[in-house]
């Protein structure tokens, strides 16, 4: 089993900053792409960031600039930096792992989500 732990949510004040942190842990072999999504109510999932097992990294064109994702895998965890957030920012924010449970045996998890409110 496979486990993906989000945490770092919150209320922030438009122009603020929060640390979005996602921790697999489980029977793991390996983790490919660590990506970020949200979802804002009445709205579909969107990607916000992704970061790939060599380091590369994608962001949508609306955080790009202002959102930095990162990882760590010794940790096997993977951060999404947000600074100068703004109100359409809000959202619940769920991060997905492609990982190899062994040799060969790729599946993708996700995690439970964590709310990101930006309001005044």
């Amino acid at each position: 089993q496979v486990q993906l732990v989000e945490s770092g949510g919150g209320l922030v004040q438009p122009g603020g900053s929060l640390r979005l942190s996602c921790a697999a842990s489980g029977s793991i072999f390996s983790i490919n792409d660590m990506t970020w999504y949200r979802q804002a109510q009445g709205k579909q999932r969107e990607l916000v960031a992704g970061i790939t097992s060599g380091g590369s990294t994608f962001y949508a064109d609306s955080v790009k600039g202002r959102f930095t994702i990162s990882r760590d895998n010794a940790k096997n965890t993977v951060y999404l930096r947000m600074n100068s957030l703004k109100p359409e920012d809000t959202a619940v924010y769920s991060c997905n792992a492609k990982i190899d449970v062994r040799v060969g045996v790729q599946r993708s998890y996700w995690g439970q989500g964590t709310q990101v409110t930006v309001s005044s």
